[in-house]
């Protein structure tokens, strides 16, 4: 998209490939928050689920 412009090849090279950081960062902080959060598929309970399924029971 982005890339074929000129603009784009210029900001790059003057401010560095800030998209390709920041998607770096954002599958730094995805695996980071993997190993404290447990994922749903893998049969974590998360606190907003446990209260979906508790405040459903009483419905």
């Amino acid at each position: 998209m982005f890339q074929e412009t000129p603009i784009f090849h210029r900001l790059v090279a003057e401010r560095g490939d800030i998209p390709t950081q920041v998607r770096g960062e954002a599958e730094r902080i995805q695996r980071d928050l993997a190993s404290v959060i447990p994922s749903p598929s893998t049969g974590g309970n998360l606190p907003a689920q446990h209260f979906l399924a508790v405040r459903g029971r009483h419905e």
